[in-house]
C-alpha cells in the first residue's frame, strides 16, 4: 500500500463577523469569484479559478469574540486521489486523530478533523463531479471504494442541482442550525 499524501492546500474558511462586507470585499477588492452560497446558512463559497477549483475561500457567518474566538473554520488539503483520501482516513484511526466527520460534497469527498490544538481541518478528493454548495452528505469510508463513488455518483444525480444539507445534523453540531 503507498502512503497517502497531500497535493496543496485546497481552501480556508473564514468564520466573519459581518458576512456581506466580507463577500464584498473579497469579490470587489481581491476580484474572486462566488462560486456558490446559502443565505439561511451563511456560507459563501469563492475562487480565484472557478473553472478549476471549486473554492479557494469559505465564509461563514459566525465570528465567536473572547475567550472562545473562531476565527479559522478550517484547512484544507487537497489529495490527487480516492486512495490517499482513504488511506488518511485509516492514519487517522490509528494514530487517534479525532475525526469530526466524513462527507461527500458531490464535488469531493473529505474527512475533517481536529489537530492536537483543536483546529479543524480536511483532507479531500476532487470527484470531477459538479454539484452546488453547500453539499454534505455523510459517508462511510469502510465501504469498498467503488461502492463509494457510486453513492456519490447516485447522490449527484438527486441533489447535484440544489446541494445537499441535513439541516437537523447541523443544528445538532452548532446547537441552533448554523453552519459553525
Amino acid at each position: 500500500m503507498n502512503t497517502p499524501s497531500i497535493n496543496k492546500l485546497g481552501h480556508v474558511g473564514l468564520h466573519v463577523n459581518d458576512l456581506e462586507k466580507e463577500k464584498a470585499f473579497y469579490r470587489d477588492i481581491l476580484g474572486l469569484t462566488i462560486s456558490d452560497e446559502d443565505p439561511e446558512l451563511g456560507m459563501v463559497f469563492m475562487s480565484s479559478r472557478p473553472d478549476e477549483e471549486h473554492h479557494e475561500l469559505l465564509l461563514c457567518r459566525g465570528r465567536n469574540v473572547g475567550g472562545d474566538a473562531r476565527v479559522v473554520q478550517q484547512i484544507s488539503f487537497r489529495c490527487n486521489s480516492l486512495e490517499d483520501v482513504l488511506g488518511f482516513y485509516r492514519r487517522f484511526k490509528e494514530n487517534g486523530v479525532r475525526i469530526d466527520v466524513v462527507l461527500s460534497h458531490g464535488n469531493a469527498i473529505g474527512v475533517y478533523g481536529f489537530d492536537p490544538e483543536g483546529n479543524r481541518f480536511e483532507v479531500y478528493w476532487n470527484t470531477g463531479l459538479k454539484a452546488k454548495q453547500p453539499y454534505g452528505q455523510p459517508l462511510d469510508l469502510e465501504k469498498p471504494p467503488k461502492d463509494l463513488i457510486r453513492e456519490v455518483e447516485e447522490s449527484v444525480a438527486k441533489y447535484g442541482k440544489t446541494g445537499f444539507i441535513d439541516r437537523a445534523r447541523m443544528a445538532r453540531r452548532t446547537g441552533a442550525g448554523k453552519q459553525g
